[in-house]
């Protein structure tokens, strides 16, 4: 589950027009998120309240094993829709398997004028919390500074006699701050990195192959008058999948450490994309009923593979929609040097309410209002994550929504371990309000 500062910064990358997945990091978020999946620890409780549109507060506390607490505020430049967690999309709080739109080159903001005078803004973000009772202070401070650039200083101030002795004697001070600027043009999305805590100069690339998506502002009349097709316009090919390439790498350096690294990456994924209509294109009620006619051409799949050749690490993942409310994915971790090995597996499930039917067998009830979800055999509700690997790991997660609150519960086990075949259990309330 998203904690409430990380929705809160989504919503803000939304309503500035960032894309965020267009990035070397994110290359592999849609395996993540059914083989990386975080199960909670303990016992952990965050209430969240957005008193307007430009100010939050965010409130968490951890009562097992040990009681923390944390307090944090978010302010930002520009409204943003944040919803209650009673109404808020389910989904746009989970990580979950996506296949993402088609890359494309961030709009500008519309120039605003005031008495013949330009008078518009920069848009960002400021965030801080502070962390009971160790003393721990997080911030974090993002800014556009062109219609393609966005930069975001981060910084941690940690008092060295919280942290373990083990991490004390090595490292006297843990506060870090790091810069990063990113330059995103839609082919190309480059990404710069300063670390001060080691010294690290980073730099990572992402070029998509293929033809840019479309702008959210371009109508879409305009663009089938010039032969531009929609992500979910695609035309199968008899014989195979579909799709996108994008070719990725990153390398770093540390002056403090005296060492570097370097890995390089390869995403595909299918074409129609998975969540139709596009958000790229202005949602329209031919839009709607077309994106719900029948299951896709060609299955929502993401293939992915790393390799780090300092390191000798090489990686493969496959991901794929099986069906509307189940994913599948796996992953093959390799070592060319030690020879060791990992194979990893993961299910995602959606579960649905049913819709309720009359005597006569009509809808009823709140779906019968709505005619966009006549298609729809029910509204999400919750979802079920299990991952497995051959290292005799299982996580098991449910994530759902009770009343108004938003709960996560899972369990981690060791199969090869007798004594101790639980390794953590956790349970995660959130609620959060912007009334």
């Amino acid at each position: 589950m998203h904690p409430f500062a990380s929705y809160v910064l989504r919503s803000y990358y939304k309503a500035t027009g960032w894309n965020e997945d267009n990035l070397y990091a994110n290359l592999t978020r849609s395996s993540s998120a059914l083989l990386d999946f975080t199960v909670p620890h303990g016992l952990h409780f965050s209430v969240s309240k957005s008193p307007n549109s430009l100010f939050k507060t965010t409130y968490a506390m951890t009562a097992m094993p040990s009681l923390q607490g944390s307090v944090g505020y978010i302010f930002t430049s520009c409204d943003l829709n944040v919803k209650s967690s009673g109404n808020v999309q389910f989904k746009d709080m989970i990580e979950h398997f996506k296949v993402y739109d088609q890359p494309r080159r961030p709009e500008g903001k519309e120039e605003e004028w005031l008495a013949g005078e330009k008078v518009n803004h920069r848009d960002y973000l400021l965030y801080g919390r502070f962390f009971l009772p160790t003393g721990r202070l997080d911030a974090l401070y993002s800014t556009r500074l062109s219609p393609t650039i966005q930069a975001s200083i981060s910084a941690i101030s940690d008092p060295p006699s919280n942290a373990l002795p083990e991490i004390r004697g090595r490292r006297a001070d843990l506060s870090n701050v790091m810069v990063n600027i990113q330059h995103d043009v839609g082919k190309w999305c480059t990404e710069y990195t300063w670390s001060a805590e080691d010294e690290m100069w980073g730099v990572r690339v992402l070029h998509n192959f293929g033809r840019l998506g479309l702008s959210s502002d371009v109508p879409e009349d305009a663009s089938r008058r010039r032969g531009v097709k929609r992500v979910d316009e695609e035309d199968a090919v008899e014989g195979g999948l579909k799709g996108r390439v994008s070719l990725g790498a990153e390398l770093y350096f540390s002056a403090k450490e005296r060492s570097a690294g370097v890995s390089t990456g390869l995403r595909f994924t299918t074409l129609p994309d998975a969540t139709s209509p596009s958000f790229q294109v202005p949602t329209t009620a031919s839009n709607q009923l077309s994106a719900s006619r029948g299951p896709p051409l060609q299955p929502p799949t993401t293939i992915t593979a790393l390799f780090n050749p300092m390191l000798g690490h090489m990686s493969g993942a496959y991901t794929a929609r099986v069906s509307r409310d189940l994913a599948l994915s796996s992953r093959f971790d390799f070592n060319v040097y030690s020879f060791e090995s990992e194979w990893t597996m993961g299910v995602e499930w959606w579960l649905r309410r049913q819709p309720i039917l009359s005597e006569d067998g009509d809808l009823r009830g709140p779906l019968s209002l709505d005619l966009a979800q006549l298609d729809q055999p029910g509204k999400v509700h919750g979802v079920v994550k299990a991952r497995a690997s051959t290292n005799n790991d299982v996580s098991l997660m449910w994530e759902g929504r009770l009343r108004n609150m938003l709960v996560s519960l899972g369990v981690v086990s060791d199969l090869s371990s007798r004594s101790k075949p639980i390794k953590a259990l956790g349970l995660e309330v959130a609620f959060f309000s912007s009334e």
